[in-house]
């Protein structure tokens, strides 16, 4: 992955504390996914050939992929890891549904 930076985790309030660089780098990337969206929203309402839309639809698709990769690297790095040193081994079954869903 890419140089990420240790988040620091907060479990009972259900927060991550992350990086400035660590935040700019996702945001970046959440915001080019918007304009994304805003692209496909205009190619639907001008009618652009189908496959077109749907390569543009893939391409969100893998983008959001990448950002959920970085947040999960973060996650297992950080508050799965806290959360086993201090005894609570339910965070493994909360892990393992989160990576069902990204993998829907």
């Amino acid at each position: 992955m890419e140089e990420l930076e240790q988040d620091h985790c907060c479990s009972s309030g259900r927060a991550t504390e992350r990086s400035d660089k660590i935040k700019s780098n996702l945001v970046s990337r959440l915001n080019r996914v918007e304009g994304q969206i805003r692209g496909i929203r205009g190619m639907v309402e001008k009618d652009v050939y189908c496959d077109d839309i749907l390569n543009q639809i893939a391409a969100v698709q893998s983008a959001l992929n990448a950002v959920g990769k970085i947040l999960l690297e973060g996650h297992m790095k950080s508050c799965v890891i806290e959360r086993i040193q201090q005894g609570d081994q339910e965070v493994i079954d909360e892990l393992l549904k989160t990576m069902n869903k990204l993998m829907k």
